[in-house]
């Protein structure tokens, strides 16, 4: 995974498609200069920054092209009722405008190997079919021994995002790639692709058309019910967990957050720690309280432009490196175990919890 800074570019919009009624793919123009800073990894994201009524805005949103493919980094963007961001871009972002754009990020991916041959099974459901996209075209483009099912669930057949992208894989990939949608206002004879993925829906999809014995990846993206039913339905099955990747969007409400232990234990400390900041090789000392602010909350009001987008450790965006002293974290839904170990933080989550710390940006 990169260990690059996270910076914006303004970067030139090449094209917008209308996807759907709701949702538009968004291609930026990536100058030969910045290439290497926008190379990215299947099912990454990239964060915006906008100006609604003068307010500055955050928003990620997942890339829906593959690495393989230079021409363009695509997103793609869907109305959200209410939010002020989407529909700004929705209504009104055409080709030639600039946008501020952050370099990708994002853990939802896994190593691919050209060497290896396996089954890709992957539940979406509305937007959350956009990084899968991704993920989808890099997998059967480099690993020719694997072969790809997507259960893919919508309100209705209108409302099917990259429907006619999907037509043409499958016709390109053939029977390594298996399309399977799931309608909620749905009227097919087979009742199990009807309604909403449900945990029942779940395991008997699992059972019907992903028996084979194959060594398995699985990638779950959408509303977050759909997510914990899925899950819930693989552990069932026995899957490990590492080989089940989750991508929120949003805080979530019915699952768990993972609530790491401190890291490096030195001992209690309940007062005003010392923070050492490092970004850029430059260190910078913030006075912070143990029971104040999050260290990414006091570095922003100190004036330093450190990188932020969901503020929900939901993303992965503020991640930093504790390289001293101890801090905790309220909550990690993007962090794997494996880099909390490292004493990797999201820093929207972390407070200080020995005299001195130092959180180093750079080590990103």
């Amino acid at each position: 995974m990169t260990t690059r800074m996270a910076r914006f570019h303004s970067l030139e919009v090449a094209s917008v498609h209308q996807e759907t009624p709701e949702c538009i793919v968004v291609g930026f123009r990536i100058p030969e200069s910045e290439q290497a800073d926008f190379a990215f990894v299947h099912g990454q994201y990239l964060t915006l920054k906008l100006s609604v009524n003068g307010e500055e805005l955050r928003r990620s949103y997942s890339i829906c092209s593959s690495p393989l493919d230079k021409d363009e980094v695509r997103i793609a963007v869907k109305k959200v009722p209410g939010g002020r961001a989407s529909t700004q871009l929705v209504d009104k972002l055409k080709p030639g405008m600039r946008i501020e754009v952050m370099t990708p990020m994002g853990n939802f991916t896994t190593a691919l190997d050209g060497s290896k041959a396996r089954h890709f099974v992957a539940f979406a459901a509305g937007s959350g079919i956009t990084p899968i996209l991704s993920i989808l075209k890099t997998v059967l483009r480099t690993e020719q021994g694997s072969r790809f099912t997507l259960f893919y669930g919508n309100t209705d057949q209108d409302r099917i995002i990259f429907r006619s992208r999907l037509d043409e894989l499958k016709g390109q990939f053939g029977e390594r790639l298996s399309v399977h949608h799931i309608l909620s206002k749905g009227v097919d004879e087979d009742m199990l692709f009807n309604g909403r993925i449900t945990k029942e829906k779940a395991v008997q999809l699992l059972q019907r058309f992903v028996s084979d014995p194959m060594d398995k990846e699985f990638f779950i993206c959408g509303p977050e019910q759909m997510m914990v039913n899925v899950s819930e339905a693989l552990e069932n099955q026995g899957v490990d967990k590492k080989h089940i990747h989750i991508e929120l969007f949003t805080t979530p409400v019915a699952t768990e957050a993972k609530k790491p232990t401190a890291v490096e234990d030195t001992g209690d400390f309940d007062g005003v720690s010392e923070v050492k900041v490092i970004m850029d090789g430059r260190e910078h000392l913030i006075k912070l309280s143990t029971k104040g602010d999050s260290v990414l909350d006091a570095a922003l009001d100190a004036g330093l432009d450190v990188p932020f987008a969901c503020k929900g450790a939901v993303c992965c965006t503020c991640k930093a490196r504790v390289v001293a002293g101890k801090v905790e974290m309220d909550m990690n839904y993007a962090l794997t175990d494996d880099e909390v170990a490292d004493g990797y933080v999201l820093t929207c989550q972390t407070h200080p919890r020995s005299a001195n710390v130092t959180v180093d940006y750079d080590q990103h």
